[in-house]
């Protein structure tokens, strides 16, 4: 089995804050993977080493980060 190529973003979507909620805002999700290719044998360890590149300060945020994945 050969391997393709595949991309992948992490995006963080912070959850709004008491003052911000009462004010009607809704904080601006962020990218913190910028867009990268990689070879993978399946979208599966595709996402594997997306998760891998998530950085230490969302570990204990990993609810409010979404991963995307697609084949290239």
């Amino acid at each position: 089995m050969s391997m393709k190529l595949f991309e992948f973003a992490v995006l963080h979507h912070p959850v709004a804050t008491k003052d911000e909620k009462e004010r009607g805002e809704k904080p601006k999700s962020e990218l913190i993977v910028e867009v990268t290719q990689v070879l993978a044998f399946s979208d599966k360890e595709a996402l594997m080493l997306a998760t891998r590149a998530i950085p230490e300060e969302f570990a204990d945020k990993l609810d409010q980060v979404e991963i995307a994945v697609r084949p290239f």
